[in-house]
C-alpha cells in the first residue's frame, strides 16, 4: 500500500505543484489589476463605474493585460519616438534621489541578464568548489571589470554557483578559464540537475567537457 501510495504521488505531487504556483502568480497579478482598477474608478467618470467592476471580476484577465501591456510595450520602444521617451524616463528616474541606487541597480542586472547580445546564464560549466577536487556547476555570468579587472589575471571569468535546491541564492566566484569545464547541456538542463540535487541528470552528451584524468587506485 505505502508503494502505492508513493507512486500516485510521485504523478499528482508535480502537477499539484505547478498548478499552485501558477494559481500564486494569477492571484498576485489580479491583485495589483483589482488595485488598477479601483483607481481608474475614482478619476473616470462614474458612468463607466460598472464596466469596470464587471472587468475587475473576470478572473485571469489580469494576465491577459499584462501580456498586452508589455507586448505594447516592446512595440512601442523600437522606434525612435519610444527610444526617445524611454532615454527621458532612464534619465529622469535616474536624476531621482534613493531611487536613483535601486532603479540604476535594477536595470544593470536586467539588461545584463535578459539582453539577447549578453552572455549572462547561457554556459553551464563545472568547477571545483568548495576545495580542489570536489566538483559542482556553475553557470557563466561574463568576465571581471571596471577596478576589479585590474587587480586579475586576463583570462578570468564570472562564476554564479547556486545552492540546491533553491538557485536563487548562491556565490559569485572570479576563477580562471582554464580552471572551469564546459559543458554541453543546457541552462534549463542544468538548473534541474541542480534543484533536484542530482537525481534527475541530463542525457549524456556526445562531446562532454574532458575533466582531469583520475588516477585510479589498486588494491595490494
Amino acid at each position: 500500500m505505502k508503494k502505492y501510495i508513493l507512486t500516485g504521488l510521485l504523478v499528482w505531487l508535480p502537477l499539484a505543484i505547478t498548478i499552485w504556483v501558477l494559481m500564486n502568480v494569477v492571484g498576485t497579478l489580479d491583485g495589483v489589476f483589482a488595485w488598477v482598477v479601483v483607481a481608474a474608478q475614482t478619476v473616470l467618470p462614474e458612468s463607466l463605474r460598472p464596466l469596470l467592476q464587471d472587468l475587475r471580476n473576470i478572473p485571469g484577465l489580469s494576465v491577459i493585460v499584462v501580456v498586452t501591456a508589455l507586448w505594447l510595450t516592446g512595440v512601442a520602444v523600437t522606434n525612435m519616438a519610444g527610444q526617445w521617451i524611454l532615454n527621458q524616463s532612464n534619465r529622469m528616474f535616474s536624476n531621482i534621489p534613493i531611487v536613483k541606487s535601486i532603479y540604476t541597480s535594477v536595470k544593470q542586472v536586467s539588461d545584463t541578464l535578459f539582453s539577447s547580445s549578453g552572455q549572462a546564464f547561457r554556459e553551464a560549466v563545472l568547477v571545483q568548489y568548495p576545495r580542489a577536487g570536489s566538483w559542482t556547476i556553475a553557470f557563466v555570468t561574463g568576465k571581471p571589470s571596471g577596478e576589479v579587472a585590474q587587480h586579475l589575471p586576463a583570462d578570468m571569468v564570472t562564476l554564479y554557483v547556486p545552492t540546491t535546491p533553491n538557485p536563487t541564492s548562491g556565490f559569485m566566484l572570479m576563477v580562471p578559464r582554464a580552471d572551469v569545464v564546459a559543458l554541453h547541456m543546457s541552462v534549463d538542463e542544468a538548473l534541474k540537475y541542480i534543484i533536484s540535487m542530482g537525481v534527475v541528470a541530463p542525457p549524456p552528451s556526445a562531446a562532454p567537457g574532458s575533466l582531469p584524468p583520475v588516477t585510479p587506485t589498486t588494491q595490494s
